[in-house]
């Protein structure tokens, strides 16, 4: 019976994510009360940050592309909600992350300073970025 509770919350949370990438992009600004750090990064290596590695960053190297960047859970905040375009870079100190791209292709994804394998141009892509104790 848990089993299948766990399940039901896994597909609904999958369904959810898919139909917030697929959506219209929030009009709205961020807000910031409590909202994690999330920086643009201009630098062209992005597998090189500060003293510190960071749980994500994220780069456009393709097309300009949907991306939702949520905080993990049923209910997680979202950081990012709409089109990056070419060349926008993204850094995110909070973890655990669910991140769904419309084209997985056109992202270069950076998890705790590891270069991710690149996912097939034109495809919807997932990645999830565990909390590290």
């Amino acid at each position: 019976m848990a089993v299948a509770a766990a399940l039901a919350l896994l597909i609904g949370g999958g369904v959810a994510l898919v139909n917030a990438v697929t959506g219209e992009p929030e009009k709205t600004g961020p807000s910031s009360a409590g909202t994690p750090p999330v920086k643009d990064t201009p630098s062209a290596d992005i597998t090189k940050t500060q003293a510190t590695v960071v749980p994500l960053v994220i780069r456009v190297t393709g097309q300009a592309t949907n991306v939702l960047v949520q905080v993990a859970g049923t209910r997680g905040k979202i950081l990012t909600k709409g089109t990056l375009n070419s060349g926008e870079t993204r850094q995110y100190e909070v973890a655990p992350l669910q991140v769904v791209a419309a084209n997985g292709g056109a992202l270069q994804v950076v998890i705790y300073g590891e270069l991710q394998p690149a996912k097939p141009e034109g495809r919807r892509a997932t990645w999830f970025v565990n909390a590290r104790d």
